[in-house]
Order: C-alpha cells, then sequence, then structure tokens
C-alpha cells in the first residue's frame, strides 16, 4: 500500500510505526489494536499521511481525550506559530521546569553589532543563549546555514559583559532549538563547534519530545476540549503549559469557558499530566 506523505514524496505504509506513534500517545494495547483494524480497513491506496493521522486522532479520541492530545503532540507544538513567538516562551518553560532561570525576547550588544536573543538561561552561575528555530511546516528542517549562522553571532557575543541577571553576565553556551529536525550537516557542525542541539528527536537520549513527556510539559495547544480561538487566547494570557490550568483555572473564565466546560478541560488536563514514560 502506497501512501503520500507531507512532502509529496510517495512511501509504503508503515502499520508499525503507527502501531508505535498509537502506543506512545499512552493508549492501551487493546485500544491501538482497535483504532487500527479500523484504519486498515478505511486507507486505501495513494492516501495522504495527513489523513490517516486525522483518522487515527478521531478514533483516539473516542477512547480518551488525553490519548488523543498526547498522539496531537507535535501538531500541537507546530500551533505555538506562526511566528514562533509562543514557541520561544515555551522552550523557556522547559527550561525553567529543569531548574533554569529563563528570559525570553532580549537585546544583547554584541562586539561588532546588536543581537536579539530569544531565551538566556542561566544554572550554575552558568549562562546560555538559545535561539530557536520554528517551523510551521513538518517538513521544513535546519540545515547547515543556521548553526553557521547562530555561532557567527555567539562569537560576536562571548566575550562582553551583559545584563541579563546582573550587570556582568557573560554567555557561555548556546543552544540552537527547533520543533522539527536538524539535517545531518547541521548536527555534524554544530558538535565540531560546540554548539549544544535539540530537536523533536535529537539528540536520542533527551530529546525534545521524551522531554516534554517526561516533564509532563504539554502545551496548552495540544488539549483537544478547547477550541482553536480558545487556545489562542490561553497563549495570550501566557497560558502556556496545560498543567498552567490546574494553577490557573480564571484564565478559562476569562476566554468565555462555561463552568461545565471548564471542568471538562480540567478533567482532561489532569489525565494528560499523569502519563509518565517512565
Amino acid at each position: 500500500m502506497k501512501i503520500v506523505k507531507h512532502s509529496g514524496s510517495i512511501v509504503d505504509f508503515n502499520r508499525d510505526k503507527l502501531k508505535s506513534s498509537l502506543l506512545k500517545s499512552g493508549a492501551g494495547i487493546q485500544v491501538v489494536e482497535e483504532v487500527l483494524k479500523k484504519i486498515d480497513d478505511e486507507i486505501y491506496e495513494g492516501i495522504t499521511t495527513k489523513k490517516i493521522y486525522k483518522l487515527a486522532f478521531s478514533l483516539l479520541k473516542k477512547s480518551s481525550n488525553s490519548h488523543a492530545a498526547r498522539y496531537n503532540l507535535r501538531a500541537a507544538i507546530q500551533m505555538l506559530g506562526p511566528a514562533g513567538f509562543f514557541f520561544e516562551k515555551y522552550i523557556a518553560r522547559l527550561f525553567i521546569s529543569e531548574g533554569y532561570l529563563a528570559q525570553t525576547n532580549l537585546f544583547l550588544s554584541g562586539k561588532c553589532v546588536g543581537h536579539e536573543i530569544d531565551v538566556a538561561v542561566m544554572k550554575n552561575d552558568y549562562i546560555e543563549m538559545i535561539e530557536c528555530k520554528f517551523h510551521a511546516g513538518r517538513e521544513s528542517n535546519s540545515d547547515v546555514k543556521v548553526p553557521m549562522y547562530i555561532l557567527s553571532r555567539f562569537n560576536d557575543l562571548k566575550d562582553r559583559n551583559h545584563t541579563i541577571y546582573t550587570k556582568k553576565d557573560k554567555l557561555s553556551g548556546c543552544w540552537i532549538v527547533t520543533n522539527n529536525r536538524f539535517t545531518s550537516d547541521a548536527m555534524t557542525f554544530a558538535t565540531c563547534s560546540g554548539l549544544k542541539l535539540l530537536s523533536w528527536d535529537y539528540p536520542s537520549k533527551g530529546s525534545l519530545r521524551q522531554r516534554i513527556d517526561e516533564d509532563q510539559l504539554y502545551p496548552v495547544t495540544c488539549l483537544t476540549t478547547l477550541t482553536a480561538v480558545e487556545k489562542d487566547k490561553l497563549l495570550v494570557l501566557d497560558v502556556i503549559l496545560a498543567q498552567e490550568v490546574l494553577t490557573n483555572t480564571e484564565a478559562l473564565e476569562k476566554i468565555g469557558l462555561s463552568p461545565n466546560r471548564i471542568k471538562n478541560v480540567i478533567k482532561e488536563v489532569s489525565e494528560l499530566c499523569k502519563y509518565s514514560t517512565l
């Protein structure tokens, strides 16, 4: 059976790969097998991966909102666009959860020119800059030009004093984070140059996907009990993580949700944040 990917390329349908992604949602094996059976009955030669995804998502949602939310994770990250401003805030939250201090949207003066910095993090007095490369499309990858460009910016900034946490802060390291993937040349160049990379599936231990699951840092955009407009309103209110809804239910009232819908959202978030890959 041939299917059409987002990029337009034609590949063989990989049932095992689909099964693996369904299991990562937290759904039990019986539910996954039922979903796969229904998909087997629905797919046809030339179907797109987008249609398969939508079908799997709708079937999972009938079983559990939280399973569907987890299955929807990568698409939910893409909903933090289109410009990537909320993605930068999301990455700051991720590092904060791991014990860092974080600031976003900084302007620092380099030796030659000024630079806008997406995120600056500090842990144990060690300060690093983070540049976020957000892609609205799933097939767009960050190639070698990205780390080459960011390395030049880091080199212009690293030997100077900056006012970030104190008045004499120096940048000691640099991260590049993307919601998609890096090309092999980008990874080779970054490793050689001492830059740290974080993408959807890189590094193999501690990838963006793994960190999200382990720290339960699901974005509010993955929730299935909210509309796209309601999610956007929460982002504007600086409610970035699903778990933040539990301590800020007033935000749900502010965006106009009824008491019954608020109850449904809280139920989904509670189930979602109980999940652990450990």
